[in-house]
């Protein structure tokens, strides 16, 4: 099973300005991570590989400095870095994000399964996932906490407000992931060499 996980790199901090004038965030001083909840979707993306002997590949939108990020993946564990970066791209809300995402996917696949976290901690939307996959024309699932294989589908257990939802999802589908799916791991030696070593794949609007 060849997976792709969405993963974003946000500020390490509650304290999070907005600038008035541009309505985006000032992120100048603030040191960044990988978005909390997409470390639990690619922990979730390790454990599939090695069920089905599968690949795993970062992917992200972002300026520059988001190939960090996609190095820690890397050194996580994932076998490939995609990141789409492009001045154009600035200020994109969540709609132009996914259309980029959706490209990019399409552009470096195929892929069997598609993972993200349910949420960004810098917006807190819950949109871009989902939006990726009705772009792709895939069935997804949201708050997911745990994935079983079964033949050839997939089950999810999703934890709701009313209770527990259970569904079964042809593959290729998109899933977006609460933090009580696994706990993520930490990053070996042995990864962390091979992420300074790895070439990270840039694309920008152009490209797409």
């Amino acid at each position: 099973m060849d997976i792709a996980v969405l993963i974003k790199q946000v500020p390490d901090t509650d304290e999070v300005k907005m600038d008035p004038e541009k309505g985006t965030m000032v992120r100048d001083g603030v040191g960044s991570i990988i978005n909390p909840l997409d470390l639990n979707a690619l922990q979730e993306a390790l454990k599939l590989k090695k069920e089905t002997d599968g690949t795993v590949t970062v992917v992200s939108m972002g300026p520059p400095q988001a190939e960090e990020a996609l190095r820690e993946g890397i050194a996580l564990g994932a076998d490939r870095a995609v990141l789409v970066t492009d001045r154009l791209f600035a200020g994109a809300d969540t709609w132009a994000t996914a259309r980029v995402l959706a490209a990019t996917l399409e552009k470096t696949g195929p892929f069997d399964l598609f993972l993200a976290g349910e949420k960004a901690t810098d917006g807190e939307t819950g949109q871009v996932g989902p939006e990726v996959a009705v772009m792709m024309k895939v069935p997804f699932s949201t708050y997911v906490s745990e994935v079983g294989l079964e033949g050839s589908r997939l089950k999810v257990r999703r934890t709701v407000e009313e209770g527990i939802h259970v569904q079964s999802l042809p593959t290729p589908c998109l899933l977006t992931v609460l933090h009580d799916l696994n706990e993520p791991g930490m990053p070996t030696l042995a990864g962390k060499m091979k992420a300074r070593r790895s070439k990270v794949e840039k694309l920008t609007l152009a490209d797409l």
